[in-house]
């Protein structure tokens, strides 16, 4: 063996000295792993999740407004204060838009529950409204568009009750040990979330669509 060879080759306790360093890493990285520094962030992901189901059932109960109004005013046009409520009820509602980047936004949200209470609120009068037109309540195209609405409130029912359940696990981790740990380390920027608010008036409740 040359003299260079010698110079250069890693020494045996220098490689034992390396092995147990990246051993240590290793187990490190299972130890963190193990106690929760990426929990913040999935349940956070989970909250986003949950969110864009609520949007996507509001959203398609928004879709199914202009065809339903549209068979009532076939055979109810004189309701015409009721249908421009639901029609701008409707309107307002699509206006405000709360995403992944404005969920955060407490006011941003409350307008959001806002709007979609005046909708549901509209749109159980314009039930209670078919009521008096027997024509109208024996309509396939009504039927239809019926319990599509019925389905879909349901539907948003469901959502609503994911995404507080999600909220809900997301503010008890980062307030609790050891997750408030993590948050005041690496998670910081990611701030208590504000859930969907109950009413006295139980305004978020589903319209009665059911005769």
């Amino acid at each position: 063996m040359s003299m260079s060879d010698h110079r250069f080759s890693p020494a045996p306790g220098g490689l034992r000295a390396l092995h147990w360093q990246c051993l240590a890493l290793l187990l490190l990285c299972l130890a963190l792993s193990g106690c929760g520094i990426n929990k913040i962030p999935t349940l956070d992901e989970k909250v986003k999740s949950a969110w864009s189901q609520v949007e996507n059932q509001y959203q398609r109960r928004a879709d199914l407004v202009p065809n339903l109004v549209e068979t009532v005013k076939g055979y109810a046009n004189q309701e015409q204060e009721t249908l421009t409520a639901v029609i701008e009820a409707r309107s307002k509602a699509t206006s405000i838009q709360v995403d992944a980047d404005t969920l955060n936004n407490p006011e941003q949200l409350q307008q959001f529950q806002q709007a979609q209470r005046q909708l549901s609120g509209a749109l159980s009068r314009l039930m209670a409204v078919s009521e008096r037109y027997p024509e109208l309540k024996s309509n396939q195209n009504f039927l239809a568009l019926q319990s599509q609405l019925e389905g879909t409130e349901n539907r948003i029912a469901v959502a609503r009750r994911d995404f507080i359940q999600a909220v809900e696990a997301y503010n008890t981790e980062i307030r609790t040990f050891p997750g408030s740990i993590w948050h005041k380390l690496m998670y910081s920027d990611l701030p208590i979330r504000d859930n969907f608010e109950a009413t006295a008036e139980n305004a978020d409740q589903a319209p009665q669509v059911t005769f």
